[in-house]
């Protein structure tokens, strides 16, 4: 039987890295999909290949900024597949590097709508769906930045990610007892398009890779593996926890 077997799942950012990584992981292990991202081609490629590979994928292409698109989400989830059992709330930006003495209000704002209201308004949307269903799994990719570490020119991203620690640990506490769970996920470097576009030439990346205990960085299938034990049954007694996949970046001074 495999992990996710009769259960639906949303994941948000799905069209490239992490987000796409999880979904073809996911859909191989038995769940039923509704993913979303802004790029309608790249997420209806994934899910023609989740099909391709006998599994069931549905889509929304909308930015996670609009607040009609949680409820629509998981009216989809209900109305294709039955039910909500697991949210991978992933999608994300990093918005404009600056100090955070010249960091601009409207990129301030931009970066906390995509990272942490989207992720409130998702959540807000998806509880009640877990809550009929008799429980379920919500998470959350935060990240080390702004948790545990300060990453100079961050302001917006790393105060964005910490508060969805904030985020996940309220959710935790407040609907454990109805079953659902919340948990954030926190990976290091990750090469993916975002983090490609941060660290953008030869120096760069070896500078980031250098960083991590394990001096590379992580495939977003090593993510997607996280953010699978997370969803599934294995992790049934863990939640408001935060789940470090970072390679060791954050215990490494060498």
């Amino acid at each position: 039987m495999a992990t996710l077997d009769g259960k639906v799942a949303i994941i948000t950012g799905a069209s490239s890295g992490i987000g796409r990584a999880a979904a073809l992981l996911f859909a191989r292990e038995g769940a039923r999909l509704v993913l979303n991202a802004r790029r309608e081609a790249e997420l209806a490629a994934v899910v023609d290949q989740i099909e391709a590979e006998g599994g069931q994928a549905a889509y929304l292409a909308r930015d996670v900024r609009d607040e009609t698109l949680a409820p629509d989400l998981v009216a989809l989830a209900m109305d294709r597949f039955g039910g909500l059992d697991i949210a991978f709330n992933n999608a994300g930006m990093t918005g404009e590097a600056a100090p955070a003495a010249e960091t601009r209000p409207d990129v301030w704002r931009e970066v906390l709508d995509a990272n942490l209201t989207s992720a409130f308004l998702l959540a807000r949307a998806q509880i009640p769906a877990m809550v009929a269903r008799g429980g379920g799994s919500l998470i959350f990719t935060s990240t080390f930045v702004g948790h545990l570490v300060g990453f100079p020119g961050m302001a917006a991203y790393g105060a964005s990610k910490a508060g969805l620690v904030g985020l996940t640990r309220v959710i935790a506490a407040e609907y454990g007892a109805a079953g659902v769970r919340a948990n954030a996920l926190l990976p290091g470097g990750v090469d993916t398009p975002m983090g490609r576009a941060v660290a953008d030439t030869p120096e760069a990346r070896a500078f980031v890779e250098g960083l991590h205990a394990l001096k590379r960085l992580a495939a977003p299938e090593e993510i997607a593996e996280a953010a699978l034990y997370l969803a599934s049954e294995r992790s049934s007694f863990m939640t408001g926890a935060t789940l470090l996949a970072d390679g060791g970046v954050t215990i490494t001074r060498t």
